[in-house]
């Protein structure tokens, strides 16, 4: 099906599993805000846990939540390893009483722990699932997800599943509708900045990064000397000491309206999970980007599209410091014809309507069990 020939029909209600991260709520929400601009009428339900952002950011956005106890796989042997069969058990259990309450006619996964027992419990009653990996490397659950259903999104086109098909990374209109410069003064003004001044947004993700947190808080005054402004977000409960000297520089834990932090700023300095890189390339951000240094090495093959467009830079972990920070940062940020040569990069490999294309998936999903061709 062609991206721009959008179905009519589709499910009268949809439940919608992911949680715990970011990564896993931002486009969870995106995709219930495309169902219901769709279908007003639609029950859209959000699966997740009761201790991730889910909590807070779903019934915000008008959402209905239900939780499943958290089951995390055990890497070895050990007890928690000889646990998980009831665990297990139990969080399957509390996502078919999610399904069956809300009558769900689709269920559509985004990873994570409350993922699996959403699958289990949908193929279990015969019901159709779409599945929608956000990394360019899929973890545990959508790799069992894929086995289960021909309905697979991936985000990136390195992405490896069965039946995967690149649909990107579903953002909220908020972001893919972004106009940064007629929105600049406002959001200057929303966090205390100066629109007139050159702006970097440094962020770790919703849980921050504590290397970034470090090195830019530890070069404040240098930054601010040199007339640059910097918004800097910590993560949750993560606190910086900032010298009382650095007029300019704005610290916030987390902004609940991203699309006015990427209003403000010029340059941003990021971890690159998936979701960030998308925003950032859908609204035209140059970046540097500093890849998580563990786990499996995702976020380095998340920012690979970007960079070889030459819409970013990719920086060791390890060389993030706050001499790099006050000279290596400083002198891009104040560069400003290759600031508009990135952002234009950026901007040539970023994806604004993956909402509509993995909501074309579900109503395929939910033709495909009705035996509608």
């Amino acid at each position: 099906m062609s991206p721009t020939a959008r179905p009519h029909s589709g499910p009268s209600s949809v439940l919608l599993a992911g949680g715990g991260s970011a990564g896993h709520v931002s486009p969870l929400l995106a995709l219930a805000d495309c169902l219901r601009r769709r279908d007003p009428n639609v029950g859209i339900t959000a699966l997740g846990t009761q201790a991730g952002l889910e909590s807070r950011l779903v019934p915000a956005r008008g959402y209905e939540l239900r939780t499943v106890p958290k089951v995390a796989f055990p890497r070895r042997v050990s007890r928690d390893a000889a646990m998980l069969p009831k665990r297990l058990a139990s969080a399957v259990a509390a996502a078919d009483r999610a399904i069956v309450d809300c009558g769900a006619q689709v269920v559509v996964g985004f990873g994570g722990y409350v993922a699996t027992p959403a699958y289990l419990a949908a193929r279990r009653r015969g019901i159709p699932i779409v599945v929608h990996e956000q990394n360019a490397r899929p973890g545990l659950a959508n790799k069992l997800g894929a086995r289960l259903t021909p309905y697979v999104g991936t985000t990136f086109p390195s992405t490896q599943l069965p039946h995967g098909r690149v649909v990107g990374m579903p953002l909220r209109r908020e972001i893919t509708t972004l106009d940064r410069v007629a929105m600049r003064e406002q959001a200057c003004a929303h966090f205390g900045l100066d629109p007139a001044r050159t702006t970097l947004l440094v962020t770790g993700g919703s849980l921050g990064a504590q290397r970034l947190n470090v090195a830019f808080s530890q070069a404040a005054s240098r930054l601010t000397d040199a007339g640059l402004q910097v918004l800097h977000l910590t993560g949750r409960g993560k606190d910086v000491v900032v010298a009382q000297d650095a007029k300019g520089y704005v610290t916030r834990e987390y902004a609940d309206q991203m699309e006015l932090a990427y209003a403000a700023c010029d340059l941003v300095v990021a971890r690159s999970g998936a979701n960030t890189v998308c925003e950032l390339t859908a609204v035209g951000l140059p970046a540097i980007y500093v890849p998580l240094p563990i786990g499996n090495g995702e976020q380095r093959v998340n920012a690979a599209d970007v960079i070889s467009a030459g819409g970013g830079i990719l920086v060791e972990d390890s060389e993030v410091t706050p001499e790099w920070a006050a000279s290596t940062v400083l002198g891009l940020a104040t560069d400003t014809p290759r600031l508009e040569s990135m952002a234009a990069a950026a901007a040539s490999i970023g994806e604004r309507e993956a909402d509509e294309r993995l909501a074309d998936l579900v109503t395929q999903a939910y033709a495909g069990a009705q035996g509608v061709r």
